[in-house]
């Protein structure tokens, strides 16, 4: 398998999956430097990385500022220079100098790719249909299922129900019992009460319910409910203080917030504190390195630097 066969066999991986990761590229080298333009590698959100896009000293900052990506959402092209160690922070851009590089320098344009927040409705009516197409071009991916058959996922962001008395019940159930951070029902403030009344759940449960569901528009065709109904989903997912919902829950994926980063001592480059950094076990202490000649110079003398 080539270097580019498996970058894209792991990044199908990550999307089957609905984990988040980051595509670099390179995008621009001076030499002396082992990259190329076009090179690329995915990170995923424990900074493990797949593909080639320079030495283990650029790796490290790839790593660094791929999970920092991850954690912002937005893309960053990132500037690796030989120097001592220092950055310099721009606008949709990082500088960071690298006091193990060879010479060359190397341009890495680092893009977070998310999962879209899968979303599913309830039923087969016009308010239903209007849903799967207006959520569609919200940018969710949207799933139209059968209330009595459908079963929650790790992954679902919303249930919608808008089936008019057909399987809101088991639906709406499962959705709470699941956890899953939105949950309308499509119905009249009354009947909208009554259903929730009936479910076989917590009563602290049915508060989760939204019903009527949507934002008051003054509208009553299913495109103009369904308009509502997707505002206040988006309202929902960026209010929230509730990271499945904001991030648009992706299973188990994990969180690229909770890697830490470390100093290499020798260099003093910040690297990623995860497994396949080089590091070394000293005195009971994990000793991280940007790379495996920072590790040997360190082993060869402890003495001579300093850990944190």
């Amino acid at each position: 398998m080539t270097a580019l066969q498996a970058v894209t066999t792991r990044q199908r991986e990550l999307e089957e999956q609905r984990q988040a990761f980051v595509r670099a590229t390179v995008v621009r080298t001076q030499h002396p430097t082992s990259a190329r333009a076009g090179d690329v590698a995915v990170v995923d959100a424990l900074g493990a990385m797949t593909g080639f896009v320079g030495g283990t000293c650029v790796e490290a900052s790839v790593r660094e500022f791929s999970l920092h990506a991850l954690e912002t959402g937005e893309p960053v092209l990132l500037q690796v220079r030989p120097g001592d160690v220092g950055r310099t922070e721009l606008e949709g851009a990082v500088e960071v100098h690298n006091p193990c590089l060879s010479g060359g320098s190397i341009d890495v344009f680092l893009e977070p790719i998310v999962p879209a927040a899968h979303v599913v409705v309830v039923g087969g009516s016009p308010v239903a249909q209007a849903l799967a197409r207006l959520g569609a071009d919200v940018g969710f991916e949207m799933e139209l299922a059968d209330g009595e058959s459908w079963e929650p996922s790790e992954t679902d962001a919303a249930l919608i129900v808008a089936s008019h008395g057909r399987g809101e019940e088991p639906a709406l159930e499962r959705a709470l019992s699941a956890g899953i951070p939105y949950i309308g029902l499509v119905a009249s403030g009354k009947r909208g009460a009554a259903v929730v009344g009936s479910l076989n759940v917590p009563d602290e449960l049915r508060q989760r319910v939204h019903t009527p569901a949507g934002l008051r528009l003054g509208g009553s065709a299913p495109g103009e409910i369904a308009l509502g109904v997707l505002a206040q989903l988006v309202q929902v997912r960026s209010t929230t203080e509730e990271s499945d919902v904001a991030a648009g829950r992706l299973g188990d994926a994990p969180d690229a917030s909770h890697v830490t980063t470390a100093h290499d001592p020798v260099c003093h480059m910040t690297v990623v504190a995860a497994g396949s950094t080089p590091h070394a076990e000293i005195d009971g202490v994990t000793v991280w390195f940007c790379s495996d000649g920072c590790k040997s110079a360190f082993l060869s003398d402890p003495s001579a630097y300093a850990v944190a």
